[in-house]
C-alpha cells in the first residue's frame, strides 16, 4: 500500500524541449509525407515522396511503392533537422504565419533552387497546376504544423514555468 501512495505522489518528468522538437519534426514528416503519397497515388500531384531519392542512383525500385515508403521514412528523419531549423529562426513568434511562410519557403527551396539536383523533376514552369498547388499547400500546412507546434510548446514552457529554454 505504501508503494502505491509513493507512485501516486510522483510527478511525471517532462521531456526536454529538444526531444519535443525532434518528435514534432519526425511526426510532421511522417504524417505529411503520407498525405503527399496519398495525393500522388490519387493523381493530384505528379511528384511523390520518392522525390527525395531521385539524386541517388539506387535502381528502379525507388520509383515503386516500396521506394515511396522508404522515402517517407527518409523524409521523417530529415524533418527532424527542418524542425530544429525552425527553432533557430522563428521559435519566439507564437503565431501561425511564420510556420506557413517556413513551409512555403521550403517548397521554394526544393522546387526552385534545388530543382537541378532532382533529375526527374521538371522545371517549375513545366509542372502542371495541380502538382504545383497540391505540393505548395502540403508544404504550407507541413510548415504550419511544425512551426505552430514548436512555438506553442516554447511559449507554454516559458510562460508557465518561467524557465528559459537553452539553445
Amino acid at each position: 500500500m505504501g508503494s502505491n501512495e509513493l507512485e501516486q505522489n510522483e510527478t511525471e518528468k517532462e521531456m526536454s524541449f529538444n526531444a519535443v522538437i525532434a518528435i514534432t519534426g519526425f511526426v510532421g514528416g511522417l504524417f505529411w509525407s503520407l498525405i503527399s503519397y496519398l495525393a500522388f497515388y490519387l493523381n493530384f500531384s505528379r511528384v511523390g515522396p520518392a522525390l527525395v531519392l531521385m539524386p541517388w542512383a539506387l535502381g528502379e525500385w525507388k520509383e515503386t511503392w516500396i521506394g515511396q515508403l522508404v522515402s517517407i521514412g527518409v523524409i521523417s528523419v530529415l524533418s527532424i533537422g527542418i524542425a530544429f531549423g525552425y527553432r533557430l529562426i522563428f521559435v519566439k513568434i507564437n503565431k501561425p504565419w511564420p510556420g506557413l511562410l517556413y513551409g512555403v519557403g521550403l517548397w521554394g527551396f526544393i522546387f526552385i533552387i534545388l530543382n537541378p539536383v532532382f533529375p526527374g523533376l521538371k522545371p517549375i514552369m513545366s509542372l502542371d497546376i495541380n502538382t504545383l498547388v497540391t505540393n505548395l499547400c502540403l508544404f504550407a500546412v507541413y510548415g504550419l504544423f511544425i512551426g505552430y507546434s514548436i512555438s506553442y510548446e516554447y511559449h507554454e514552457r516559458t510562460e508557465h514555468e518561467g524557465e528559459t529554454i537553452q539553445s
